[in-house]
This record gives C-alpha cells, sequence and structure tokens, in this order.
C-alpha cells in the first residue's frame, strides 16, 4: 500500500508559480517530463538543495563582473562572457537598465565573420579578410597572425599581413596593420594555406626616463630593459618591443620632456617631426625657446 505525503497549500502568483517550476525542471524534479514542484519542496526540506542570499552582492562587485563579461565579449571569448553574463542575470541585485542591457548583448551575438576571425586566432590558421570602410574603399588583407587589442578603450584586431600598400609605418612594421573591429560592419573571412607567424612585426626601442617620471614609471610587460644608467645618474633606461609606432609615440608624447627617444633613429626622427610640428603650431622657434 502507497504511504501519502501530507499536502499543503501555497498561495502564490501565476508568475511565481512558473517560476517555481522552472527550477524545478532546472534540478530535475519532474514527474514524467512534467515539473514537479512537490518534489522541489521536498529536496529543499531535506537539504538536498541549499538556499542562498541573493541580494548580498555589492555594487562594485557587480560593477566589475559586468567589466570582465563586456571585456570577454571584445576579445572573443563569448562561451566566457555569456557565462558571466547568466551569473549576473540570476542576481536580484541588478537594476533593470542594467539587466535588460545584459540581456540585449546574450540575445544579440557577434557577427559571423567576428566568430570566424575568433575562430581562426584560437586554431592558429592564416585567413583572408575582405570589407568596406565608411569611405567605401574595398581592403583585402591576408592575415599570419593576429591578436584582439584594447587601444584608448576601443577594440582593434592587430595584425601582421602580407600586403603592406598604404600602410605608412617605418619599413620594419610595414606588414603590421591596425583595424578598428567597431568601424567593420560586415566583412568577408576565409581560411588560407600557408603558415601562422609567431607574433607581429617587432622591433626594440630605447628611450630615457627623466624627473619624477623615472621614479614613478612601472614596467610594462612589452619592456626587455628597464634599469638605472650607471654613468648617468637619475635616468632609467627603458628598452620596449614596439609592433606600431603610432600607439607608442601617442603614448610618449604625454610624458615629453621626460621621456627622450634614443634609439633607432627612424623612430626617433618620427618623434622630432611630431615636436617640430608643435613648435610650429604655437608659432615658436628656438630664439623664443631659449627665452622661455
Amino acid at each position: 500500500m502507497s504511504r501519502k505525503g501530507q499536502s499543503i497549500t501555497l498561495s502564490i502568483s501565476e508568475r511565481d508559480k512558473a517560476e517555481l517550476e522552472n527550477l524545478a525542471l532546472e534540478f530535475g524534479m519532474t514527474w514524467g517530463e512534467r515539473p514537479n514542484v512537490s518534489r522541489l519542496v521536498e529536496a529543499i526540506a531535506r537539504r538536498q538543495l541549499l538556499l542562498g542570499n541573493n541580494n548580498d552582492w555589492s555594487e562594485s562587485r557587480i560593477r566589475a563582473l559586468d567589466r570582465a563579461m563586456r571585456a570577454l565579449t571584445d576579445i572573443g571569448q563569448n562561451e566566457q562572457a555569456q557565462e558571466v553574463a547568466k551569473l549576473l542575470l540570476e542576481r536580484s541585485e541588478l537594476s533593470t537598465p542594467l539587466r535588460n542591457d545584459i540581456k540585449a548583448i546574450l540575445g544579440n551575438p557577434l557577427p559571423e565573420w567576428r566568430l570566424a576571425v575568433d575562430r581562426y586566432i584560437k586554431q592558429k590558421q592564416p585567413f583572408q579578410i575582405s570589407y568596406q570602410d565608411a569611405a567605401q574603399r574595398v581592403w583585402n588583407f591576408t592575415v599570419r597572425h593576429a591578436r584582439v587589442t584594447p587601444h584608448e578603450k576601443r577594440q582593434y584586431l592587430d595584425c601582421w599581413c602580407e600586403e603592406t600598400e598604404g600602410n605608412q609605418d617605418i619599413e620594419e612594421l610595414r606588414h603590421n596593420w591596425c583595424l578598428r573591429l567597431d568601424r567593420i560592419q560586415d566583412a568577408a573571412v576565409m581560411s588560407v594555406s600557408g603558415e601562422w607567424h609567431p607574433s607581429l612585426a617587432e622591433i626594440e626601442v630605447e628611450m630615457h626616463l627623466f624627473g619624477g617620471l623615472a621614479f614613478a614609471y612601472q614596467a610594462k610587460p612589452e619592456d626587455k630593459i628597464n634599469q638605472w644608467l650607471q654613468d648617468k645618474p637619475r635616468v632609467r633606461q627603458v628598452v620596449r618591443q614596439v609592433s606600431f609606432t603610432f600607439w607608442f609615440i601617442r603614448e610618449v608624447m604625454q610624458y615629453t620632456p621626460d621621456c627622450v627617444i634614443m634609439a633607432p633613429e627612424n623612430v626617433r626622427a618620427l618623434v622630432r617631426e611630431k615636436i617640430t610640428s608643435l613648435y610650429q603650431h604655437y608659432n615658436l622657434d628656438n630664439t623664443e625657446t631659449n627665452e622661455i
């Protein structure tokens, strides 16, 4: 003879009932294929399922996870980004605008061409990408190394390409291209034969740091040498691997005159041109400069 269990009555809304049924399905509490709320309640009572607070996360933790989710999306780690998004959506602390924003992100996955690029990078598979820019120009690149990199809060595809026409960087770095991803609305991507390069083209740039910058400088992963010069007190020597002079010069120009490029000469000349142009814009010459 079967033993009858005690019955209870729950006074809940249809929405809450649906949520309980969803939880029952999620945790495998079913009768046949249908969700069984009674089994769910029984599992909770027997501590087979544990209840926990869902409203005790700090704002800083929510903000950090939100930034992590967006950063993972930007660099093509879509599966990890979706897992973080799902974790956030489980929390009751989320504001309605943030919750809707995260749902929109989950509902609008990356375009197919971007997924293909991320896949080829992960597989170290050379590929060809063709796209049209805002000026209606069509670009075709055969890519043999690539990585998604943030530059000044935007995401770029830094890549080594066979094509060099139109690249205005120095000769040693002319195979490197930096493509702003949010400006590519659509692209054709296909794999090509050949080898994947281990890195972008790189050069070593030596710079000397003076004054407070020499003491405050924090080493970067690209730095090969970071030391005080023995024959020049209070002067720090830094030698860095550089793949794009454009981004490098934008960084160091903000530290002039406490940062001086020493070598190679072609990079030093580019910085000199920037400084000369600055003098001209301010109607300065050497005489006026010496008087200041």
